[in-house]
């Protein structure tokens, strides 16, 4: 039994779980230990009490409580990618250097594990070391059904910078998304908060983010300031539009939550956008009818960053995944009929 151990936590390893960051540090402690000893308060960063999702900062003291000896721990399960995932996975890259990649990240699935996620980026990853000793790590994330551009680091020291151009908001990420209805006006800034309402369950299902209107952000506790830019790019008729949206803030579920609240939810968004399946135009409900996916349509489709070692541009773009071209399709939309960056004079 190993006595208490302080670590600070490292470049590199900010913005991560606390639990998924010990188990880095410590693969024979398992979840379920993990979880008990933030229970009890054993477990601590800068001297508080976290939760097993609690996220990470560089800099940050942990306190480790006393963990079994490896030798006495059953040996951890090596993590295997089966043929089949890893061809997968590595049909999804889409830019790789020494020292980045950007994977089209697939609708439906996850970006880390969570409750009842087994399959998912960061296990995966492993299947993309390609040349390398480690496998590459997340530096920003997408939700589970959000598809499109997802940057990784190659090493530790790159995903130490990439962290922290995301946090700074030195990138400029455009999203599409079919909307029901078309905003007027077509183009604009939603600027509202947003405030996390508990789900329901053990661990928070059904979590949801609140809109808070921007003079009541500062008197809402846990409401955060949230910007998102959008424009109008298509529409048909009055009953559904093809946005470009530009998030000039990273919140959890902004862009659904924002869309949402203006009248016009993303198609297929059954958390923000109710469950009617027809609108015909200017109504509630995320759902189109007839042959358009209830699949969620939205999109990452571009990410422009400055590379983390050369310093050159990198401006990486992703296809649609087949339901949104599909949809495309219907519509008889054409991604070579609009600009790149839709919002270039808002710099």
């Amino acid at each position: 039994m190993s006595g208490v151990q302080m670590i600070t936590v490292e470049e590199g390893d900010g913005d991560q779980r606390v639990d998924r960051w010990l188990r880095r540090l410590f693969p024979h402690v398992s979840q379920g230990r993990i979880e008990k000893m933030c229970r009890k308060g054993e477990l601590r960063v800068d001297g508080g009490r976290v939760k097993a999702s609690t996220r990470l900062d560089v800099g940050q003291l942990v306190r480790i409580p006393p963990l079994p000896d490896k030798d006495h721990m059953p040996a951890p399960a090596q993590i295997r990618v089966s043929k089949a995932d890893a061809d997968m996975i590595r049909s999804c890259v889409i830019y790789r250097d020494d020292h980045v990649l950007a994977l089209n990240k697939p609708s439906g699935l996850a970006v880390q594990g969570g409750s009842g996620q087994s399959r998912h980026v960061d296990g995966l990853a492993e299947a993309l070391r390609f040349d390398l000793d480690e496998k590459p790590r997340l530096v920003h994330r997408l939700d589970k059904d959000t598809s499109g551009v997802l940057l990784l680091a190659r090493t530790r020291e790159v995903a130490a910078r990439l962290t922290a151009s995301f946090r700074h908001r030195e990138t400029r990420k455009i999203y599409w998304a079919v909307v029901a209805g078309v905003p007027h006006p077509k183009a604009g800034s939603i600027r509202n908060g947003l405030v996390k309402a508990a789900g329901h369950g053990t661990r928070g299902e059904g979590e949801k983010m609140i809109n808070v209107h921007p003079r009541d952000i500062d008197e809402t506790p846990g409401a955060t300031r949230a910007v998102t830019e959008y424009t109008v790019l298509e529409a048909v008729a009055k009953r559904a539009a093809w946005m470009a949206l530009y998030p000039v803030t990273g919140r959890t579920h902004q862009l659904r939550a924002h869309m949402a609240e203006l009248g016009h939810p993303i198609v297929g968004d059954g958390k923000y956008g109710g469950s009617g399946q027809d609108n015909l135009g200017d109504g509630w409900g995320a759902h189109l009818g007839g042959d358009i996916s209830r699949k969620l349509h939205l999109h990452a489709r571009t990410l422009m960053i400055e590379h983390p070692v050369s310093g050159a541009k990198l401006h990486l773009t992703a296809p649609l995944p087949d339901h949104m071209a599909e949809t495309w399709g219907t519509f008889q939309w054409s991604p070579s009929d609009v600009p790149d960056d839709p919002f270039e004079d808002l710099e």
